[in-house]
């Protein structure tokens, strides 16, 4: 099988972090996200796009959210740099996913499909290690010790954006964005629908029989 180039989608929680991770060793590919390229790429000059800030940086360090159009061209850029890929946070609504064909073709598109209450308990459940950024559950994947980090012995703390009001507004917006686009690529030869609320290795091997059934 040569490198392939797959696509993964779903919720906040659905655990598109952790299976990319899997993919990206198993199958010696690049894990691109929309983070990652941006950072990778924060002093591009996009002044011929004609937008307020003529870097990636300046509307980070403002606090702006990054126009389309540059994530796009940051996107483009990381996919054409790379063998093969797992894209894991793009496209995130419908027109996004109209620029992404213009950019590659996708051997597989794997969504993880997991219940809102679920991905409501998994999240309040998250705690993230404050100096090294190593995540945690408070049910499914504790610390040997209460409070600190396994891998550097920081604290661990909710993120602001993981308590039950701000959880259940980012479904709401995942819901009306970036579901349409799971419904835009359900007629694609390599779309699998995976259940998102298996163990992570049950979850892995039904990705990784996906990929060996779609991948050329």
């Amino acid at each position: 099988m040569s490198q392939p180039r797959l696509l993964i989608l779903g919720p906040p929680g659905a655990g598109k972090g952790t299976q990319s991770a899997n993919i990206a060793d198993e199958y010696d590919v690049s894990h691109i996200t929309t983070g990652d390229a941006l950072r990778a790429n924060k002093d591009m000059d996009i002044t011929d796009m004609d937008t307020e800030y003529d870097t990636p940086r300046e509307y980070m360090e403002a606090g702006d959210l990054v126009p389309d159009a540059v994530v796009n061209a940051i996107v483009d850029e990381a996919l054409n740099s790379a063998d093969g890929f797992v894209l894991d946070g793009y496209p995130r609504n419908l027109e996004q996913a109209e620029e992404l064909e213009g950019m590659t073709d996708l051997d597989v598109i794997l969504s993880l499909d997991v219940s809102r209450e679920e991905l409501v308990d998994r999240l309040t459940g998250r705690r993230v290690c404050d100096d090294c950024g190593t995540n945690y559950h408070v049910e499914f994947n504790q610390p040997e010790d209460a409070g600190v980090c396994d891998e550097c012995g920081g604290e661990l703390i909710q993120r602001d954006d993981d308590n039950e009001e701000s959880v259940r507004n980012r479904l709401d917006v995942f819901d009306e964005n970036t579901a349409p686009v799971i419904d835009h690529y359900e007629d694609h030869d390599g779309f699998v629908a995976i259940d998102g609320e298996q163990t992570p290795d049950e979850v892995w091997t039904d990705i990784d029989e996906a990929v060996a059934a779609h991948a050329e």
